[in-house]
C-alpha cells in the first residue's frame, strides 16, 4: 500500500549513520543525498529529513521486513553495535500471528524501529 515514507529527524548525521548500519542487514543503503537521506534497494522507500528547527519530531513505529529469522536478529545486533536502547530482543509474537518474529529497537529520535519476519524457522 506505501509507496515510500519519510520521518524528521533532529540530527541527520546521527541518525544516517543509525540507519546505514542497522538497514545493512535488510539489504538496504542509502541511494540518494544530499538533503533528505533515502534509503532502500532499489530505490529510495524510507527517508530520513531534518526536522524544522522550531519542532520536535513525534516518535513513530517503523517496521522493515526481514527475509527469514536470521536477519531479524543481524538487524538487532547491527543496532545494539551501533549503541540503540533494545525495547524487544528477536523473539516470536504469537499475540500478533503464529510466526511473526521481531526485534524492536529505539533510533536516535526515540523511533521504535522494528524488522519483523512473518516466515516460520
Amino acid at each position: 500500500m506505501l509507496d515510500h515514507f519519510s520521518v524528521a529527524v533532529r540530527d541527520l548525521a546521527a541518525s544516517g549513520a543509525f540507519y546505514d548500519t542497522v538497514l545493512a542487514p535488510l539489504g538496504a543503503r542509502r541511494l540518494m543525498e544530499p538533503g533528505p537521506i533515502g534509503y532502500g534497494v532499489d530505490k529510495p522507500d524510507f527517508w530520513v529529513e531534518p526536522a524544522p528547527s522550531d519542532a520536535t519530531p513525534v516518535p513513530v513505529h517503523i517496521a522493515f521486513t526481514a527475509a527469514d529469522r536470521a536477519t531479524v536478529r543481524a538487524f538487532h545486533d547491527a543496532a545494539v553495535a551501533a549503541g540503540a536502547e533494545v525495547l524487544h530482543a528477536p523473539k516470536e509474537w504469537p499475540e500478533y500471528h503464529a510466526t511473526y518474529y521481531g526485534a524492536f529497537v529505539r533510533d536516535p529520535d526515540g523511533n521504535n524501529v522494528e524488522a519483523v519476519c512473518h516466515r516460520p524457522e
